[in-house]
């Protein structure tokens, strides 16, 4: 790997790139600038207008799209509304009408936000279409609803609530609804899910009150704890090796730049030296001129910078330079 320019600084370059996703994220996230300042307007105005977005948009208006049956699927619609939360596009964005009430038509009584999910018989399934929730993909639903900037709705807030009721001390478990009967995921019982506490974290990161709390202490905890003993334990199938440590996005699964992300969206982690260590793996894979390129991709996101390979990505350099950003403080 060549060393990094001290000097390199790349966020011209995200400014200058056609990318006006990045651009409105780079000046908000990176250069405090405020959502009423010309540049912030105009570059918001270019995202939602470019046709990548757009597209984004109408697929996820197609919600639920078709069954979920394993959550790492890339190019499942959950995605698409994930995506456009870490864009920043709103409720009052043009067609996020649709997208919000196909979310919302279907919650549980519980207040899990759900999907039509398959479940096979052999994990404790029916082999059916069913409406329901797991704590796989009901996190990434409220996360999404919160970042369109609707935590104040009731049925939002009882969504959270649910969430929160879920946690035990040593983190979120994998759990899913009283409907589903015996699934569970692989594991031990008494283990958590490495990627239900990122979910669960990055969608409580939203919700101030609970930025420094009980939950997210415990959920933080849980993720540190996995990279602390990384060489010990693999928890489910979730490890931390060669894969987990390359740059990847869409946050799909359980990898480096994912949990790093999430974490640093809490003051608490900052300074933990764990935290730290994760940080410093990901730095460790600038160019010389302190951009990153996609080590990994999903195919289903081929045509997007982030996806790949060869060519290093503004909104990938982006995220590590937010998450950067975070742990100087």
């Amino acid at each position: 790997m060549m060393s990094v320019n001290p000097q390199a600084d790349p966020t011209d370059w995200l400014l200058a790139e056609g990318e006006p996703w990045t651009r409105y994220r780079t000046l908000i996230d990176l250069l405090g600038l405020p959502e009423d300042d010309p540049k912030v307007q105009a570059a918001r105005q270019a995202m939602l207008e470019h046709p990548a977005v757009q597209e984004l948009v109408a697929e996820a208006a197609a919600w639920p799209g078709y069954p979920l049956k394993r959550h790492n699927d890339a190019k499942h619609p959950i995605y698409k509304l994930s995506t456009l939360a870490d864009f920043g596009l709103r409720a009052e964005d043009p067609g996020m009408d649709e997208v919000i009430a196909a979310v919302m038509a279907h919650q549980a009584p519980e207040g899990a936000f759900q999907t039509i999910v398959l479940v096979p018989k052999a994990f404790g399934g029916t082999d059916k279409e069913t409406w329901t929730w797991m704590l796989c993909d009901a996190p990434t639903l409220l996360y999404a609803l919160l970042g369109f900037g609707l935590g104040d709705d009731e049925r939002v807030q009882a969504a959270v609530e649910h969430l929160v009721s879920l946690v035990r001390e040593n983190g979120w478990p994998c759990a899913a609804s009283p409907d589903l009967g015996r699934f569970r995921g692989p594991g031990r019982k008494a283990d958590p899910c490495p990627i239900v506490n990122i979910y669960a974290l990055k969608a409580l990161s939203q919700v101030p009150e609970l930025l420094d709390s009980p939950a997210t202490r415990a959920g933080a905890e849980m993720l540190l704890w996995h990279w602390e003993h990384q060489s010990e334990r693999k928890i489910y199938m979730f490890g931390i090796g060669t894969d987990f440590r390359k740059l990847k996005y869409p946050f799909v699964w359980y990898d480096i730049l994912h949990v790093a992300d999430v974490l640093s969206r809490f003051p608490f982690v900052h300074g933990d030296p764990r935290f730290q260590e994760m940080v410093e793996t990901i730095t460790a894979q600038a160019d010389e001129n302190g951009r990153y390129t996609a080590s990994s991709m999903y195919r289903a996101w081929k045509g997007w910078s982030f996806a790949d390979k060869k060519h290093p990505s503004p909104w990938l350099t982006f995220l590590v330079l937010r998450v950067v950003k975070k742990a100087k403080r």
